[in-house]
């Protein structure tokens, strides 16, 4: 994705951008990349998978633990998918580490300890990743 802010906006917090945009803005962009012939029989499924792969390696995760991970060992079609996706990845998982970052500054910010932030941050993940496709 391109956006006209960096992510050093987000974390210091000169531009309003969540989970929540984020995820709009990579389902925008999922649908304008899939081909329009041979179409994945799941892209709900691909899409969820994509954003967990950008947590995943936001949160400093490894790109061949994720693929064990989500089976793709066993699955040529989606290892296939997931590498050409990682490829491409980079500026999404910066910015999604930015968003991330930033939640957890202001979650402490209010008092939370370093932990409950993070817990706090990975609970909004979960619930964004939950969001239906639309």
């Amino acid at each position: 994705m391109e956006w006209e802010f960096s992510p050093d906006d987000v974390v210091q917090g000169n531009v309003e951008y969540g989970l929540g945009e984020f995820w709009r803005d990579l389902q925008q962009e999922f649908r304008l990349n899939l081909p329009n012939e041979n179409r994945p029989a799941e892209p709900e499924r691909l899409l969820a998978i994509v954003y967990d792969m950008c947590y995943w390696l936001a949160t400093g995760g490894e790109f061949a633990d994720f693929e064990r991970e989500v089976g793709a060992d066993s699955d040529p079609y989606l290892s296939g998918f997931l590498r050409m996706a990682h490829r491409h990845s980079e500026p999404n998982v910066t910015m999604l580490g930015a968003i991330l970052q930033r939640a957890i500054m202001e979650d402490m910010e209010i008092g939370m300890s370093l932990e409950a932030a993070l817990d706090s941050v990975a609970s909004r993940h979960a619930q964004v990743a939950a969001v239906p496709v639309q």
